[in-house]
């Protein structure tokens, strides 16, 4: 069962996006993905397009492959069968119209780098032989760190920021190339409430001014519940596509596992329990998507564990 049915995206006065009812340019489109390693299936007849404009929240829990499809998008690894397009021509490694924000990692302490040097290399630093002159360089990598309003800490060192100064600057760098698809693969991780909603913020305004696609990995959706158009779900090999109305189910994610799970709507939050790899780690950590075991999405609990904060 697939689950189809995009919210509009909503009207920003700033970018004068096209009118609600307009259809949406397809960025991305999928048909038949499959992605397996050995015997060990990740996803398989994965369909579905993300169009101009679109924010699309990506979950499951982990080692269901959600990283992987933003490897596969980027040129990483290949499909195990089926097609992927981006703008109409099949995906290619380093294609600067895709741009990536990753998962938050502080930099090593005393590291020789600068809040500028850091966007920086989102400007030049695929290049190979001459860079761009100085004057015009220094001019980019300023604009983009007005752009995220990271302009006071330009010369500053990255390793004395904080997490969320940090992704700031690496939502800047991922602006560079003049995208028209934001990959962002848990950029929220690690970071306090202020901070995922800023960064949160910073990336849905440059989303509605720039009408960039949007795949959004994470967790927990709660942070940007409401700047969601669609949830894609990825569990057991399979998954769902849709609002998050029609997404976040009981019923709907019971079938997706093959055991029960119940959704709870409370004070605003999503919060899914009974997800069956959901068992490890209440401890606030998160692992990598695709290792086995770690928590499971959208603020879930294993069951007999308590919500995740």
């Amino acid at each position: 069962m697939k689950i189809f049915g995009a919210k509009s995206a909503r009207a920003d006065a700033e970018a004068a996006p096209p009118p609600r009812n307009a259809p949406r340019h397809v960025v991305l489109r999928v048909r038949g993905g499959a992605l397996q390693f050995g015997d060990r299936r990740l996803w398989h007849d994965l369909d579905f397009d993300v169009r101009s404009g679109e924010f699309i929240a990506v979950l499951g829990a982990n080692g269901s492959g959600k990283s992987s499809l933003l490897k596969v998008i980027l040129g990483q690894q290949h499909l195990s069968a089926g097609t992927m397009t981006f703008e109409g021509s099949p995906v290619t490694r380093g294609n600067r119209r895709i741009g990536y924000i990753p998962q938050q990692k502080l930099a090593d302490e005393g590291a020789p780098l600068r809040g500028r040097d850091l966007v920086a290399l989102g400007v030049d630093g695929h290049r190979f032989g001459f860079p761009l002159p100085r004057a015009a360089r220094r001019r980019e990598v300023d604009e983009l760190l007005a752009s995220v309003g990271a302009s006071e800490y330009a010369n500053v060192a990255v390793s004395t920021l904080s997490g969320g100064e940090q992704q700031r600057l690496r939502v800047g760098q991922s602006l560079a190339g003049n995208p028209r698809l934001l990959l962002c693969d848990e950029p929220l991780l690690s970071l306090d409430l202020a901070h995922q909603r800023a960064v949160s913020e910073l990336i849905d305004t440059h989303r509605r001014q720039r009408d960039l696609g949007v795949l959004f990995v994470t967790h927990d959706i709660n942070p940007i519940l409401d700047m969601v158009d669609r949830v894609l779900y990825l569990a057991g090999g399979s998954f769902r596509i849709g609002t998050p109305d029609e997404v976040l189910r009981s019923e709907v994610l019971s079938e997706l596992y093959g055991s029960p799970v119940d959704v709870i709507r409370t004070r605003g939050r999503v919060i899914v329990v009974g997800v069956p790899d959901a068992g490890h780690g209440h401890d606030g950590h998160h692992h990598h998507d695709d290792d086995p075991g770690g928590n499971g999405p959208i603020g879930s609990t294993a069951q007999g564990g308590g919500p995740r904060s």
